[in-house]
């Protein structure tokens, strides 16, 4: 080989410009390295450093073990248990989530603490809410704006209200005690899951009471079998952005397809108030608010029933929808089970039903006769405090919050007040963890504990239908147990509680109804 050759081979000898490139090129490497590990290492303490900061003295983790994510991918499979613990560990404690902060207090007057300070706190649901919801929704509202828009809103679950949407939601309860009979009858018989049909009924019934017959059975159907995308969308830890098919990304189209359908009701509701139509629906007892405030000469009824969009009734209505469609399901599916478990129990409902009836079962619903079903309302209010649809609601601290004198929640963290604790409290409720509905008589020391029900919360944002699902329940339970037999197959998994937003039995209700002749109890098999 000649020297020529040698000299040239770049992979033998470099001449001594093309030496320097390659050392300074490396040199280069391995500062970008440094760098970016530098930068990693400084993110990784300052989130430590700032999670030390934030939690202060009130109990959780000693350190993120999840440096950045925290404990993100227990999200995933929620357990009750782990959240029990959560609130056994302190009246305060925390975790954190990313760029999340989360407080969670679990007795009772922190809890009514946190739902009655307006001023350092606001419901913030998730981050993406504000995507799904509309950032135009009366709920994101706050201060004044908020109260006067839900002041709007009170004359719809009046009394007078809630009787004009009973006749329709009892053919719809007709309609289903029929449906959830021959889907038992489809599988001869034999105990199956009935979760979805829960969801179904539940979601029916609440479009027709805001509805009416605007909506469609179609539509119904569809919102129905799709509203739970928008449930998965809104757990508690999920993505904060829209990403394409992802679960906040279906549950955004599901969103926008409902109040799609929301928006053509409120005009056919506007046409039929217009034209001296009866009000039969929460639509219509809008727009007949908003009809009379026009002849009226308050200013008062002026400024609060003034002329709502379309767009702004849909995204009322929705809102509706997503505060009663989850916590309703998880009470059909508890109540249901509870009662099919204790036959001492339903047999005290159907001696109640038929009394209020005069001894006809096929006397149809009215409120009077709601409130005269003093047994069915126990067992309706039990249950909510035995299983409490919703356990957690999440606010964001707009302020620093001195929650105790020794805590202060920095402001755009996290406060979650808690309800179960409240509701299983010993010192109001013997017997806590037992389903006993007679100790609801009036006097006791239940009914007199209302600092402990929290099922509906309280302060300014105390749920607007509570009287509506009280009254829904007791008509709903009433009817099946008079006109249906229903068993339910115990497992292992019944009494272990799934949390996904709300709380369900954790093997999704196995339950098979058969048609009942109320007068003489014996079973029709159709």
């Amino acid at each position: 080989m000649s020297v020529d050759t040698i000299i040239s081979s770049d992979t033998i000898i470099s001449s001594p410009s093309t030496t320097f490139e390659t050392a300074a090129n490396f040199l280069q490497t391995i500062s970008t390295w440094k760098l970016v590990l530098s930068l990693i290492l400084v993110g990784l303490v300052y989130d430590q450093v700032s999670y030390q900061q934030k939690k202060g003295s009130i109990a959780g983790p000693k350190y993120k073990v999840w440096p950045i994510i925290g404990p993100f991918l227990e999200s995933f499979d929620p357990k009750f248990e782990e959240y029990k613990a959560k609130w056994d560990s302190g009246e305060l404690s925390c975790v954190s989530i990313f760029h999340k902060f989360v407080i969670i207090a679990s007795s009772r007057d922190l809890s009514r603490k946190i739902f009655q300070s307006s001023k350092f706190v606001k419901p913030c649901v998730v981050d993406v809410a504000v995507k799904i919801l509309r950032p135009s929704n009366w709920v994101f509202l706050d201060g004044k704006d908020h109260t006067d828009y839900r002041r709007s809103l009170n004359g719809l679950f009046t009394q007078q209200a809630l009787s004009q949407y009973l006749p329709s939601q009892e053919k719809l309860m007709d309609k289903y005690i029929n449906h959830f009979i021959n889907y038992s009858k489809e599988n001869d018989y034999k105990p199956r899951v009935f979760f979805h049909e829960m969801r179904e009924i539940m979601c029916a019934l609440s479009l027709k009471a805001f509805c009416g017959d605007y909506i469609t059975e179609d539509q119904i159907r569809k919102v129905a079998d799709d509203y739970y995308l928008v449930t998965a969308a809104l757990e508690l830890v999920n993505f904060p952005i829209i990403i394409p098919y992802t679960k906040t990304w279906y549950g955004k189209r599901v969103a926008d397809m409902t109040m799609k359908i929301f928006e053509g009701c409120a005009q056919m509701a506007k046409e039929h108030i217009a034209n001296g139509g009866e009000s039969v629906c929460v639509l219509d007892a809008w727009c007949k608010l908003i009809n009379d405030s026009k002849t009226s000469e308050s200013e008062e009824a002026k400024f609060y029933h003034r002329e709502f969009t379309n767009r702004e009734m849909s995204e009322a209505i929705f809102t509706f929808l997503f505060a009663s469609q989850d916590a309703s399901s998880s009470l059909a599916c508890w109540i249901f089970q509870i009662v099919a478990d204790r036959p001492d129990v339903l047999a005290k409902i159907r001696e109640e039903q038929m009394k209020v009836r005069n001894g006809n079962p096929n006397q149809r619903l009215s409120l009077d006769m709601i409130d005269n079903m003093t047994y069915t309302n126990m067992v309706v209010k039990e249950t909510l405090r035995y299983r409490p649809p919703v356990i957690m609601v999440p606010y964001v601290v707009k302020q620093d919050f001195p929650v105790t004198s020794s805590y202060t929640a920095p402001k755009g963290s996290m406060l979650i007040p808690t309800l179960y604790p409240a509701l299983h409290d010993p010192e109001v409720y013997e017997q806590p963890d037992e389903f006993i509905p007679e100790r609801w008589v009036e006097g006791s020391k239940a009914s007199e504990g209302k600092k402990n029900w929290l099922v509906f919360g309280t302060g300014p944002h105390v749920c607007l239908g509570q009287k509506y699902v009280l009254m829904t329940f007791a008509g709903l339970i009433g009817k099946f147990a008079l006109h249906t037999n229903w068993e339910h197959e115990v497992t292992p998994l019944s009494e272990t509680i799934k949390v996904f937003a709300t709380i369900f039995p954790k093997d999704d209700l196995l339950l098979t109804f058969t048609k009942r002749d109320p007068l003489t109890g014996e079973t029709i098999k159709v």
